[in-house]
């Protein structure tokens, strides 16, 4: 089973994932588009038991755009760079900025989610699962 790890912008701040993804999506919420500073989120769920974090991180946590969640992400204080986030709703899993691993060979998206609020210039492949409504179908981005 291979490890993948992701870390911060100056690597104080790491996570160790082993195992598969169990999702990988894009969110086009407004609090992933301020959280990211760009016109999505990209993130990858992982069973949180095969996950170790290493390194200080600041809290931050807010509800989803829906209200239907809690995320409480993680970021490195020192350089500011969020690494991954906890979903109230999935305490059995951790969600890792898509970035952090710094991989461009990294798997790609299968959702994309609050595509209401996507920006009209952004262009993904159409086979990706998109979703429309406001809430994905087990919690958002």
């Amino acid at each position: 089973m291979a490890n993948r790890e992701a870390s911060c912008s100056c690597g104080q701040l790491r996570v160790t994932v082993s195992g598969e993804p169990t999702r990988v999506s894009v969110c086009h919420c407004l609090a992933c588009q301020r959280r990211t500073g760009s016109a999505f989120g990209f993130q990858a769920r992982f069973e949180r038991s095969g996950a170790t974090v290493s390194g200080r991180s600041t809290e931050w946590t807010r509800d989803s755009d829906d209200g239907d969640a809690t995320h409480t992400h993680h970021f490195c204080p020192e350089c500011g760079t969020t690494v991954f986030y906890l979903d109230d709703t999935e305490p059995e899993r951790i969600a890792v900025a898509g970035g952090a691993f710094a991989d461009p060979g990294f798997y790609r998206p299968e959702f994309s989610v609050w595509e209401t609020r996507r920006h009209a210039w952004v262009g993904l492949p159409e086979d990706l699962v998109h979703d429309d409504e406001p809430s994905p179908p087990d919690g958002a981005g």
